[in-house]
Protein backbone atom coordinates (compact mmCIF):
# COMPACT_ATOMS: atom_id res chain seq x y z
CA UNK A 1 0.00 0.00 0.00
CA UNK A 2 1.13 3.55 -0.95
CA UNK A 3 -0.27 5.15 2.41
CA UNK A 4 -0.59 3.50 5.65
CA UNK A 5 -4.01 5.30 6.45
CA UNK A 6 -5.84 8.62 5.39
CA UNK A 7 -7.40 11.08 7.83
CA UNK A 8 -10.64 12.21 7.29
CA UNK A 9 -9.90 16.12 6.91
CA UNK A 10 -12.74 19.13 7.28
CA UNK A 11 -12.93 21.75 4.57
CA UNK A 12 -10.22 23.73 4.92
CA UNK A 13 -7.44 21.84 6.68
CA UNK A 14 -5.57 23.89 9.39
CA UNK A 15 -2.54 21.49 9.74
CA UNK A 16 0.03 23.42 7.11
CA UNK A 17 -0.70 26.69 9.34
CA UNK A 18 1.81 27.80 11.61
CA UNK A 19 0.35 28.15 14.87
CA UNK A 20 2.75 30.46 16.45
CA UNK A 21 5.47 28.06 16.39
CA UNK A 22 7.91 30.78 15.30
CA UNK A 23 6.60 32.58 18.46
CA UNK A 24 7.43 29.87 21.17
CA UNK A 25 10.83 28.45 22.02
CA UNK A 26 11.02 24.86 23.95
CA UNK A 27 15.02 25.02 25.38
CA UNK A 28 14.95 21.19 25.67
CA UNK A 29 15.19 20.65 22.59
CA UNK A 30 18.64 21.38 20.62
CA UNK A 31 17.51 22.48 17.45
CA UNK A 32 20.69 22.53 15.82
CA UNK A 33 21.12 18.57 16.36
CA UNK A 34 17.81 17.88 15.63
CA UNK A 35 18.26 19.51 11.86
CA UNK A 36 20.99 17.18 11.58
CA UNK A 37 19.00 13.73 12.74
CA UNK A 38 16.16 15.07 10.42
CA UNK A 39 18.36 15.51 7.22
CA UNK A 40 19.45 11.87 8.25
CA UNK A 41 15.99 11.34 8.16
CA UNK A 42 15.42 12.43 5.29
CA UNK A 43 18.00 11.42 2.98
CA UNK A 44 17.43 7.90 4.17
CA UNK A 45 13.89 8.28 2.95
CA UNK A 46 14.85 9.78 -0.67
CA UNK A 47 17.46 6.68 -0.46
CA UNK A 48 14.20 4.06 -0.53
CA UNK A 49 11.62 5.90 -2.01
CA UNK A 50 10.68 6.52 -5.45
CA UNK A 51 8.06 8.50 -7.44
CA UNK A 52 5.66 6.04 -9.32
CA UNK A 53 5.32 7.83 -12.47
CA UNK A 54 1.67 6.07 -13.42
CA UNK A 55 0.04 6.89 -9.99
CA UNK A 56 1.71 9.63 -9.00
CA UNK A 57 2.48 8.42 -5.70
CA UNK A 58 5.19 7.78 -3.60
CA UNK A 59 6.50 4.29 -2.81
CA UNK A 60 9.03 2.44 -1.36
CA UNK A 61 11.63 0.97 -3.38
CA UNK A 62 10.93 -3.07 -3.63
CA UNK A 63 12.30 -4.31 -7.00
CA UNK A 64 15.39 -1.62 -7.82
CA UNK A 65 12.97 1.28 -9.03
CA UNK A 66 15.35 4.28 -9.25
CA UNK A 67 15.12 6.06 -5.75
CA UNK A 68 14.30 10.10 -5.44
CA UNK A 69 17.98 10.78 -4.22
CA UNK A 70 18.86 10.01 -7.59
CA UNK A 71 16.04 11.41 -9.54
CA UNK A 72 17.53 14.47 -11.53
CA UNK A 73 14.72 16.44 -10.60
CA UNK A 74 15.40 16.41 -6.88
CA UNK A 75 17.13 20.25 -5.81
CA UNK A 76 18.25 21.36 -2.21
CA UNK A 77 17.54 24.28 -0.85
CA UNK A 78 19.89 25.47 1.87
CA UNK A 79 18.12 27.51 4.47
CA UNK A 80 19.28 29.44 7.49
CA UNK A 81 16.65 30.07 10.68
CA UNK A 82 17.19 31.56 13.98
CA UNK A 83 21.14 30.92 13.15
CA UNK A 84 20.44 27.28 12.42
CA UNK A 85 21.60 25.81 8.99
CA UNK A 86 18.38 23.42 7.13
CA UNK A 87 18.37 21.92 4.08
CA UNK A 88 14.47 21.28 2.24
CA UNK A 89 14.81 19.28 -0.68
CA UNK A 90 12.54 19.17 -3.51
CA UNK A 91 11.62 17.26 -6.44
CA UNK A 92 10.20 19.93 -9.57
CA UNK A 93 7.56 18.09 -11.46
CA UNK A 94 6.28 20.86 -13.23
CA UNK A 95 8.56 24.39 -12.93
CA UNK A 96 5.11 26.13 -14.06
CA UNK A 97 4.44 28.49 -17.13
CA UNK A 98 7.62 30.17 -17.69
CA UNK A 99 5.75 34.48 -17.78
CA UNK A 100 4.15 33.08 -14.72
CA UNK A 101 5.23 34.73 -11.13
CA UNK A 102 6.88 32.89 -8.60
CA UNK A 103 5.51 33.98 -5.20
CA UNK A 104 7.80 35.93 -2.46
CA UNK A 105 7.27 34.41 0.66
CA UNK A 106 4.81 37.37 1.70
CA UNK A 107 2.75 36.13 -1.41
CA UNK A 108 -1.03 34.28 -1.30
CA UNK A 109 -0.45 31.01 -3.37
CA UNK A 110 -3.36 28.77 -5.07
CA UNK A 111 -3.11 25.26 -4.72
CA UNK A 112 -4.02 21.30 -3.85
CA UNK A 113 -1.65 19.16 -1.85
CA UNK A 114 -1.07 15.99 -0.32
CA UNK A 115 1.05 15.87 2.91
CA UNK A 116 2.48 12.59 4.61
CA UNK A 117 4.56 12.09 7.45
CA UNK A 118 7.68 9.54 6.58
CA UNK A 119 6.10 6.30 7.11
CA UNK A 120 4.04 7.42 4.15
CA UNK A 121 0.83 8.26 7.29
CA UNK A 122 -1.55 10.59 5.15
CA UNK A 123 -2.58 13.68 7.68
CA UNK A 124 -3.63 16.02 4.99
CA UNK A 125 -4.82 16.69 1.84
CA UNK A 126 -7.01 19.01 -0.55
CA UNK A 127 -8.36 17.76 -3.84
CA UNK A 128 -10.00 21.59 -4.88
CA UNK A 129 -8.31 24.59 -5.06
CA UNK A 130 -7.77 27.18 -1.71
CA UNK A 131 -6.32 30.08 -1.49
CA UNK A 132 -2.92 30.71 1.53
CA UNK A 133 -0.84 33.32 2.85
CA UNK A 134 2.40 31.90 2.85
CA UNK A 135 2.95 34.77 5.64
CA UNK A 136 0.36 32.07 7.78
CA UNK A 137 2.15 28.32 7.02
CA UNK A 138 4.66 26.81 7.88
CA UNK A 139 8.19 28.23 6.41
CA UNK A 140 8.61 24.54 4.85
CA UNK A 141 6.08 25.83 2.68
CA UNK A 142 6.86 29.45 2.62
CA UNK A 143 10.36 28.60 1.25
CA UNK A 144 9.80 25.69 -1.00
CA UNK A 145 6.48 27.64 -3.15
CA UNK A 146 9.49 29.91 -4.36
CA UNK A 147 10.71 27.79 -6.47
CA UNK A 148 7.80 27.03 -8.31
CA UNK A 149 5.66 29.14 -10.66
CA UNK A 150 1.26 29.03 -11.51
CA UNK A 151 -0.25 27.90 -14.33
CA UNK A 152 -2.21 29.43 -17.19
CA UNK A 153 -5.61 29.91 -16.31
CA UNK A 154 -8.55 28.61 -18.94
CA UNK A 155 -11.94 30.06 -18.34
CA UNK A 156 -14.85 28.47 -20.15
CA UNK A 157 -17.82 29.58 -21.58
CA UNK A 158 -19.52 29.39 -18.25
CA UNK A 159 -17.31 31.26 -16.10
CA UNK A 160 -15.57 28.15 -14.50
CA UNK A 161 -12.06 27.32 -14.79
CA UNK A 162 -8.90 25.83 -14.98
CA UNK A 163 -5.68 25.42 -14.61
CA UNK A 164 -3.24 24.14 -17.23
CA UNK A 165 0.80 23.60 -16.58
CA UNK A 166 0.62 24.62 -13.18
CA UNK A 167 4.07 24.37 -10.80
CA UNK A 168 4.07 20.84 -9.64
CA UNK A 169 6.63 19.26 -7.06
CA UNK A 170 7.04 17.30 -4.06
CA UNK A 171 8.69 19.46 -0.79
CA UNK A 172 10.91 17.49 1.70
CA UNK A 173 10.47 19.64 5.02
CA UNK A 174 12.54 18.95 8.33
CA UNK A 175 10.93 19.48 11.35
CA UNK A 176 12.74 22.65 11.91
CA UNK A 177 11.02 24.24 8.81
CA UNK A 178 7.35 22.32 10.00
CA UNK A 179 6.59 22.18 13.46
CA UNK A 180 9.98 21.61 15.66
CA UNK A 181 9.64 20.33 18.84
CA UNK A 182 6.04 21.07 19.86
CA UNK A 183 4.04 18.91 16.80
CA UNK A 184 0.44 19.56 15.53
CA UNK A 185 -1.77 17.10 15.94
CA UNK A 186 -1.47 13.87 14.13
CA UNK A 187 1.89 15.21 13.86
CA UNK A 188 4.20 14.36 16.45
CA UNK A 189 7.45 16.62 17.62
CA UNK A 190 10.77 16.85 15.65
CA UNK A 191 8.57 15.28 12.57
CA UNK A 192 9.90 15.54 9.02
CA UNK A 193 7.19 16.18 6.67
CA UNK A 194 6.53 15.25 2.70
CA UNK A 195 4.08 17.69 0.40
CA UNK A 196 3.22 16.75 -2.89
CA UNK A 197 1.47 20.29 -4.20
CA UNK A 198 0.36 21.98 -7.47
CA UNK A 199 1.33 25.61 -7.55
CA UNK A 200 -1.97 26.75 -9.83
CA UNK A 201 -1.82 30.76 -8.90
CA UNK A 202 -0.30 33.45 -6.90
CA UNK A 203 -1.65 36.75 -5.90
CA UNK A 204 0.52 39.77 -4.62
CA UNK A 205 -0.45 40.46 -1.15
CA UNK A 206 -1.06 43.32 0.74
CA UNK A 207 -2.12 42.24 4.26
CA UNK A 208 -2.84 45.48 6.09
CA UNK A 209 -4.49 47.14 3.21
CA UNK A 210 -2.29 50.13 3.05
CA UNK A 211 -1.33 50.63 -0.57
CA UNK A 212 1.98 48.74 0.05
CA UNK A 213 2.89 45.12 -0.96
CA UNK A 214 3.51 43.09 2.33
CA UNK A 215 6.62 41.44 0.15
CA UNK A 216 8.02 45.39 -0.05
CA UNK A 217 7.34 45.97 3.66
CA UNK A 218 10.54 43.72 3.75
CA UNK A 219 12.90 46.43 5.25
CA UNK A 220 15.87 44.89 5.73
CA UNK A 221 15.78 42.68 2.66
CA UNK A 222 16.11 39.60 4.34
CA UNK A 223 13.05 37.94 2.86
CA UNK A 224 11.21 37.93 6.10
CA UNK A 225 8.42 40.20 6.25
CA UNK A 226 7.56 39.16 10.29
CA UNK A 227 10.73 40.97 11.55
CA UNK A 228 10.54 44.44 10.15
CA UNK A 229 8.79 46.76 12.93
CA UNK A 230 9.60 50.76 12.17
CA UNK A 231 7.69 51.79 14.95
CA UNK A 232 8.38 49.11 17.73
CA UNK A 233 4.79 48.30 18.46
CA UNK A 234 4.89 44.70 18.14
CA UNK A 235 2.64 44.11 14.54
CA UNK A 236 5.09 44.32 11.94
CA UNK A 237 4.26 46.66 9.43
CA UNK A 238 3.14 44.21 6.48
CA UNK A 239 0.31 44.06 9.26
CA UNK A 240 0.42 47.87 10.56
CA UNK A 241 -1.89 50.17 8.81
CA UNK A 242 0.12 53.26 10.93
CA UNK A 243 4.03 52.00 9.93
CA UNK A 244 5.35 55.16 12.06
CA UNK A 245 2.75 55.46 14.95
CA UNK A 246 2.24 58.88 14.04
CA UNK A 247 -1.66 58.85 13.99
CA UNK A 248 -1.93 58.82 10.24
CA UNK A 249 -2.56 55.70 8.30
CA UNK A 250 0.10 54.72 5.72
CA UNK A 251 -2.66 54.58 2.83
CA UNK A 252 -2.96 58.30 3.52
CA UNK A 253 0.97 59.58 3.33
CA UNK A 254 0.78 58.99 -0.51
CA UNK A 255 1.30 63.04 -1.24
CA UNK A 256 1.05 62.70 -4.36
CA UNK A 257 -1.77 60.69 -4.84
CA UNK A 258 0.45 58.05 -6.99
CA UNK A 259 -0.50 54.82 -5.02
CA UNK A 260 2.80 54.00 -4.11
CA UNK A 261 3.22 55.86 -0.08
CA UNK A 262 7.18 54.74 -0.53
CA UNK A 263 8.05 57.43 -2.45
CA UNK A 264 6.53 60.31 -0.45
CA UNK A 265 9.05 62.48 1.73
CA UNK A 266 7.74 65.93 2.22
CA UNK A 267 10.71 66.86 4.34
CA UNK A 268 13.37 65.20 2.22
CA UNK A 269 15.09 63.52 5.07
CA UNK A 270 15.25 60.88 3.06
CA UNK A 271 12.54 58.94 4.65
CA UNK A 272 9.47 58.45 2.97
CA UNK A 273 6.76 59.71 5.40
CA UNK A 274 5.06 56.78 6.02
CA UNK A 275 8.10 55.58 8.51
CA UNK A 276 8.95 59.02 9.15
CA UNK A 277 7.13 60.25 12.59
CA UNK A 278 8.79 63.95 11.73
CA UNK A 279 7.07 64.90 8.34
Amino acid sequence: MKFKKLFLILAVSIVIFSCKNDDVVDVNTDAASQSLIDDEALIEYLQTHYLNEEDGGIWTITNNEPSLMIDGRLETQNIIKDEIDYKLYYLMQEPGVETEMSPSRADSVLTTYTGMLLDSTVFDSRSTLVWFSLTTLIEGWSYGFTNFKGGTKIVNDDESFYYENSGKGILFIPSGLGYGSLGNGFIAPNEPLVFQITLNDVKESDDDNDGILSKNEDLDHDGNVKNDDTDGDFIPNYLDPDDDNDGILTKDEDANNDGDPRNDDTDGDGIPDYLDTDN
